[in-house]
């Protein structure tokens, strides 16, 4: 590659990451020669494969991999991180292969340029599915190799320095993506140093006018802030140097997308944004951060409720150091940060400060390896439970979005769970066969609802039973993937075997005309309709056929063709006049009740199969569904009935004409309350001013429960019509 002409020395820095003897000059400081060469190599690899390509800016493609490569050299990351990092768009953007990557340069960079490449062969609906399945593929191959999160954060954060050559509508499209995505996981990895860069860049390609409107507000009061943080210094340098403790101390500037967070969140003027410098006091050792501590906060008075102890308790990403707040000189707040040296580099770099491939610290520390490795078992394992990688996704974000709440065993272990998690998420946390049986909660040894907000410092008790089981209602308030993943897979696998039983039990009422069970089926039959429906078992089949995906009595026609034509044969329509199915109202979730009429026990009722969902039974009187007479000739009605068994509640409509007077809602609640009968919702409607109508979302048990509601409410004086809807 040709040296490019340098003008000043602005120029120089910026060119410094395109030039390839740089790069080499940089590794050599942390490589031996060999790997030195093995990195150039790569590049001549590289730059040959993207020979001719230019990149959006008009610059020769080969200069990103040198990039990105550079960025993970200021990491010291290892030498095949790098090769990958210059190889990482080969398989993508030219005609090289995998098979010809791991000729050249081994197994493990083959390993990490796949991982890190696109899914660029495949077609999908949209951007958005397009984006999970690319996402998806990369933490799954992270989860192999958490070198390869390493690299695409590396690409993320050069494309995101350059993304001045591309249109504006799609400058902020990755930056979306990037504050979704990538900024979480360098988060999450405690990859600060990454994450603060992306998150400023971010903030410029959103929102350049305020980026340029923060960035000038800063710059300005750099120096009066600077002032009193050089108070502080001085004070504590001396008190240090008293107690002969060895220290460094360096001031932190606030990165500008905190500050643009805190004002837009607490809704506050630049001007009260007062921790906008903070003092960070680098000791030797832990024992030393807690002296520090005592001598900061005698030297000044420290504001209460503003400190954290981060060695004590670590963040989930690892994270460890003492904070603390205090009122500075003329009484201004200020910000101090206490820390070992080690605990700043890993600060800084994360999973990196320790590289994961070096041999395990003898005494067992609490390192970012480990801590990571937690999380990508548990990538595995939403992966596992997922539906699809849109499902997938959105669990992951739900895992990366969160603060943190502390929490106690009863045995006084520490839990850390995001910030709203409910007894249900520290159950599946603690286990998942926990979560699947847990009945009810208690909350500092008293009891509480599944759906209760924990507070840091609670001691969380779960009560289990061997027959519960995951309702789906806790989806509705569960925050950790873990326990959405878990419930949805549960939820997943209960509805298909509800389904098989469905279908069965479908099948079995049309054979029965026909003097035939399921088992009396010839087996060259049934693999032919399997083979012509694509299914591999009968199971899949039955589960077909139970969750409406196909008609009962079309499936049988191809199990008995020949005791079944297409015309209209005597045993034709004996399959369509057949008995009626008997609803229990305690099918599951393959059978489900129309919210269009609300049918009840008592009621005269049809089904219709609905694909995807199974039976939806409704009133025969029901608007929505055709007349009696066409229902006939279609295949998805079927003829059902209520069981004398029917048992549960069920949900129905009631809507009273009332006049406006004082005290009539609560009067009516009472009413129906007293018959034994739960409100879910009411609707109220002033007509006239004189008179309301009242709609009530009702749980009954059947025809005659709804029957006495009714009775009790027209003997209120004031209720001038009601009906059931």
């Amino acid at each position: 590659m040709n040296e490019v002409t340098r003008k000043n020395e602005k120029d120089t820095v910026t060119e410094q990451r395109f030039l390839i003897s740089d790069l080499c000059e940089l590794i050599s400081q942390y490589m031996d020669k060999e790997q030195v060469k093995e990195v150039y190599n790569a590049y001549l690899f590289g730059a040959q494969a993207h020979e001719g390509q230019l990149r959006a800016s008009g610059e020769p493609y080969i200069y990103h991999p040198i990039a990105v490569a550079r960025i993970l050299a200021q990491m010291n990351m290892d030498v095949k991180s790098i090769v990958a990092s210059i190889l990482h768009d080969v398989l993508e953007d030219t005609p090289a292969t995998r098979k010809l990557i791991e000729k050249e340069f081994g197994q493990d960079v083959a390993h990490l340029v796949d991982g890190v490449s696109k899914l660029t062969h495949i077609k999908f609906k949209n951007k958005i599915e397009q984006q999970a399945e690319n996402i998806q593929k990369v933490l799954l191959a992270m989860a192999k190799d958490i070198r390869v999160i390493m690299i695409k954060l590396a690409d993320r954060l050069h494309n995101m320095r350059t993304l001045g050559a591309l249109k504006p509508e799609k400058r902020r499209r990755i930056a979306q993506e990037t504050l979704e995505i990538y900024v979480p996981i360098a988060n999450r990895l405690g990859i600060y140093v990454i994450r603060h860069e992306l998150e400023d860049l971010v903030l410029q390609a959103i929102h350049p006018l305020r980026y340029r409107v923060l960035e000038h507000a800063i710059n300005k009061s750099s120096g009066h802030r600077k002032e009193l943080i050089d108070k502080i210094n001085q004070a504590l340098g001396a008190r240090l140097v008293d107690m002969s403790i060895e220290a460094q101390t360096v001031s932190r500037k606030k990165h500008l997308f905190s500050v643009y967070n805190k004002m837009r969140d607490k809704r506050l003027p630049f001007s009260k944004i007062l921790d906008m410098y903070a003092l960070r006091v680098l000791v030797d050792s832990v024992d030393d951060c807690y002296r520090v501590l005592g001598i900061v906060h005698n030297l000044f008075k420290p504001i209460p409720g503003r400190f954290k102890d981060y060695i004590a308790i670590p963040k989930s990403n690892g994270y460890q150091s003492l904070h603390t707040a205090l009122y500075g000189p003329h009484g201004i707040p200020m910000e101090v940060q206490i820390r070992t040296q080690e605990m700043d580099k890993f600060a800084e770099s994360g999973i990196a400060a320790h590289w994961l491939y070096k041999a395990p610290d003898e005494k067992g520390e609490i390192t970012a390896h480990a801590r990571a490795r937690d999380w990508l078992t548990g990538i595995l394992e939403m992966q596992q439970s997922a539906g699809d990688s849109m499902e997938f996704l959105e669990n992951v974000k739900v895992d990366l979005f969160h603060d943190e709440v502390y929490v106690y065993t009863p045995d006084g272990d520490i839990m850390k769970l995001p910030r709203n998690a409910t007894p249900v998420d520290f159950a599946y946390a603690v286990h998942t066969d926990i979560g699947n049986h847990c009945v009810a909660a208690k909350l500092d040894h008293s009891f509480a609802p599944l759906n209760t907000p924990l507070y840091s410092g609670q001691t969380v008790e779960i009560v289990t039973s061997p027959a519960s089981r995951p309702n789906a209602a806790w989806l509705n308030y569960v925050v950790t993937a873990k326990a959405r993943s878990n419930i949805r897979n549960y939820l997943k696998n209960m509805q298909a075997d509800e389904a098989m039983s469905q279908g069965r039990r479908l099948l079995e009422r049309c054979l029965k005309p026909l003097g035939m069970r399921l088992d009396d089926v010839k087996k060259e039959n049934l693999e032919l309709a399997l083979e012509e429906y694509g299914f591999s078992d009968i199971g899949e089949l039955l589960g077909d056929v139970g969750l409406g995906n196909r008609p009962p009595s079309l499936v049988v026609r191809k199990l008995v063709p020949e005791r079944v034509s297409d015309g209209e044969s005597e045993e034709t329509k004996e399959m369509k006049s057949q008995s009626a199915l008997a609803i229990n109202g305690t099918e599951g979730m393959v059978v489900s009740y129309g919210r269009c009429c609300y049918p009840i026990p008592g009621d005269q009722i049809v089904a219709k199969l609905s694909k995807g969902r199974g039976i939806v039974v409704h009133r025969d009187c029901c608007k929505n569904l055709e007349s009696s007479s066409q229902r006939k000739k279609l295949d998805k009605y079927i003829d059902v009935q209520w069981s004398d068994a029917a048992s549960g509640d069920f949900s129905c409509e009631v809507k009273l004409e009332i006049e406006n007077k004082s005290g009539l809602l609560a009067r009516t609640a009472t009413v129906i309350s007293d018959c034994g009968a739960d409100i879910e919702n009411v609707f109220m409607e002033d007509r006239d001013g004189f008179s309301m109508s009242l709609l009530f979302q009702l749980k009954v048990t059947d025809r005659n429960h709804l029957a006495t509601i009714m009775r009790r409410l027209r003997r209120i004086s004031s209720v001038m019509r009601i009906a059931r809807q």
